[in-house]
């Protein structure tokens, strides 16, 4: 039944941007239109974190909806552009999702490892058309619909541990931001290069370093993207 919502909602993601660029309706009706299609996959798939699972567990309990809209929608717009004609900018989703099969391999979760590799043979496909027929370029849609399958795997991981939200934060989140700080100090091949690089060296640190650790980064990060807010330029969600 998830597999179909999943399906279902990106139709909905994808349908939803295209009438908010039709109609040219401001980022609000947006951003509810997310939430709405997060409120679907919640409801009808059942997808959501009840508790927090750290040493101990946490039950959210009436946070449970909130905590996973926030997540949802968050790492729905983590990629937060509107439109870039260069492909090599899905290499960064692309690592993350990667990630996101290896690890789920190692742990044995069928949904993230099946929708994560599917996601990269298709993310793999675009580039390779578009760079052979030089006619897709990656707009808002594209990257919208992307990021909500993130946020689905996330939250799919999250309900395992906590501790996995490392991997969009750590692989997508911090690369795409480092890609922002630099795209106007280098070329945009470059910028995308440091910022794969940076993704990939983040990544492999989560087969080295133990999980009890890499919670201080997970608090470290978080601390780093909501200061990150204060600047619009700079801003991610």
């Amino acid at each position: 039944m998830l597999y179909l919502t999943l399906l279902i909602c990106i139709v909905l993601i994808v349908m939803m941007d295209k009438l908010t660029q039709t109609f040219k309706l401001s980022s609000i009706w947006g951003l509810i239109g997310q939430i709405c299609v997060s409120l679907v996959l919640i409801v009808v798939g059942k997808l959501e974190v009840s508790h927090i699972s750290l040493g101990n567990q946490f039950e959210l309990g009436y946070l449970t909806i909130p905590f996973t809209l926030l997540v949802l929608v968050g790492f729905t717009n983590v990629m937060n552009i509107e439109k870039v004609q260069n492909l090599s900018i899905l290499l960064l989703p692309f690592v993350s999702l990667v990630y996101f099969s290896i690890a789920a391999y190692v742990m044995g979760h069928s949904f993230v490892l099946i929708i994560g590799f599917c996601t990269c043979l298709v993310i793999l496909f675009i580039m390779l058309y578009g760079y052979f027929s030089s006619k897709v370029f990656v707009g808002r849609t594209i990257i919208m619909s992307v990021g909500f399958i993130i946020a689905v795997l996330s939250i799919s991981f999250i309900k395992t541990s906590i501790v996995t939200i490392y991997i969009p934060l750590f692989t997508l989140a911090l690369p795409f931001t480092l890609y922002y700080f630099i795209t106007d100090k280098f070329t945009n091949i470059t910028s995308i290069l440091v910022s794969t690089i940076t993704a990939i060296f983040f990544g492999g640190l989560m087969f080295i370093v133990p999980f009890n650790i890499m919670w201080y980064f997970i608090v470290g990060l978080t601390i780093i993207l909501v200061i990150m807010q204060s600047s619009r330029k700079y801003r991610i969600i």
